[in-house]
């Protein structure tokens, strides 16, 4: 009896003979590609980056999850190699895609590169495959868009070749958990698919865990941001609201938190940075009109969530009125971080450069300080922001603004002699608080 590619195919995984392809090298797809490495497989990473080959060529990673001496022991090891030529593709027998789903500026989804990729990986497509998407999106994505464009082959899902889907759950700097350790949801396209894809990240994490499928997969991914997008603008509402009363919203939620059920600290702050939570729920907004079904609770949420920047830039110019006795449009102001969550270089969607750029439509100045952002890279939304470099952080430096504001906590940071220098200090992250340090001219926003 032949052997069905099916089995071929799981033989190739379970004995660790099987080739991994991982498409998008960024903050999901290199963790991963390493983590594959480690577990046996040989990977190659593919990207549209030269710079990013050039890097990983001189064994420099540019991800803070994978350290330098892990990506070039998987180089050296002939388990990792990286490339720009997708004919490669062909030699692949599990094929990961990791790229960006971005929203337009309609907060439509673009799938424009998931749709790239699929092409690519089509051009290639051999029987005995297995085809993974890793990037968040809505439900359905994975059967109506990457199975189709794939079958447009003249090869079936199911039969020729197979397809899954795996969210990512990367969180950047986090020390607890790390790309293996961190439990995997997986789904296929059928039974066999979905046993392909128990086999092979089985063989990388710790902990499978399978759902019935694919779009079941894409809604926990969705559900898992939503929850956390909901959660956050509520914090940040209640801020505005216990700020009107002169309540401390971070007191509450210390006090709050006692509690040993039914309740679970969230905390407010300037605004939603990183891919997930600023974009991925209103994938979910723009899939259920499809259906005729309104997302209230979760389009309110985005909302609030969005209006954080400015709310922060009003309490600045309050604070410098009330306090210094100047306006916002003649004052100079240091934002301190530019990174969206602290103790990492990562600015996707960081709340901080709209910060900088509404100062900067109201009249002021505004630099940044952030240890781990020395420049301002290119972005989609604030190319205007490009080049600028982080200033230094010197007592002297910082008397010369109006004000500090407190974007994000980095520990890297003196905050001590951040107190005794500022003349004045807005602090969206409660830190001067926590590490007591509360004065007359540090406010809370």
């Amino acid at each position: 009896m032949a052997i069905s590619t099916f089995d071929t195919l799981l033989q190739k995984i379970e004995t660790r003979a099987a080739r991994a392809g991982v498409i998008g090298l960024g903050y999901v797809g290199l963790p991963l590609a390493i983590a594959v490495a480690r577990s046996g497989f040989a990977v190659t990473g593919f990207d549209i980056d030269p710079g990013k080959m050039v890097a990983l060529e001189a064994r420099r990673s540019y991800i803070d999850a994978v350290s330098n001496e892990a990506l070039a022991a998987e180089i050296e090891a002939g388990r990792f190699q990286a490339t720009t030529d997708f004919a490669g593709l062909a030699a692949c027998d599990v094929i990961i895609i990791c790229v960006p789903t971005p929203l337009t500026k309609h907060r439509d989804p673009d799938l424009s590169f998931v749709e790239a990729t699929s092409r690519s990986i089509a051009a290639h497509l051999r029987p005995g495959q297995l085809v993974v998407l890793e990037s968040t999106t809505y439900p359905g994505t994975t059967d109506d868009i990457v199975k189709v464009i794939l079958e447009g082959t003249g090869l079936k899902s199911g039969a020729d070749f197979f397809v899954g889907f795996s969210p990512e759950r990367e969180d950047p700097g986090n020390q607890h958990y790390h790309t293996a350790t961190i439990p995997k949801v997986v789904a296929g396209d059928g039974a066999e698919a979905l046993a392909l894809m128990k086999a092979f990240y089985g063989a990388a994490v710790s902990t499978v865990v399978p759902v019935s499928s694919n779009a079941t997969a894409e809604a926990v991914k969705l559900t898992e941001n939503i929850f956390r997008s909901v959660n956050i603008a509520l914090v940040n509402e209640l801020k505005t609201v216990y700020a009107a009363m002169g309540i401390d919203v971070w007191e509450v939620i210390d006090a709050a938190k006692t509690k040993p059920f039914g309740y679970m600290p969230f905390y407010p702050g300037p605004g939603l940075g990183g891919h997930c939570i600023p974009i991925d729920p209103f994938y979910l907004t723009w899939k259920s009109r499809e259906y005729e079904l309104p997302t209230r609770f979760i389009e309110l949420a985005g909302e609030i969530n969005s209006a954080m920047p400015r709310y922060v830039v009003g309490k600045l110019a309050e604070a410098l009125d009330i306090r210094a006795g100047k306006a916002l449009s003649r004052s100079r102001v240091l934002v301190l971080g530019l990174a969206y969550k602290k103790n990492v270089a990562d600015i996707r969607e960081s709340p901080s450069l709209r910060l900088i750029e509404i100062i900067e439509e109201r009249g002021g100045r505004a630099d940044y300080h952030d240890p781990f952002v020395a420049e301002i890279p290119p972005t989609r939304e604030y190319q205007a922001l490009k080049g600028r470099k982080s200033v230094a952080l010197t007592p002297e430096d910082v008397a010369g603004y109006d004000a500090v504001l407190v974007a994000t906590d980095h520990d890297r940071v003196d905050y001590a002699a951040l107190a005794k220098s500022a003349s004045l200090i807005v602090d969206t992250r409660n830190v001067f608080n926590r590490l007591g340090l509360s004065a007359d001219h540090v406010i809370k926003a």
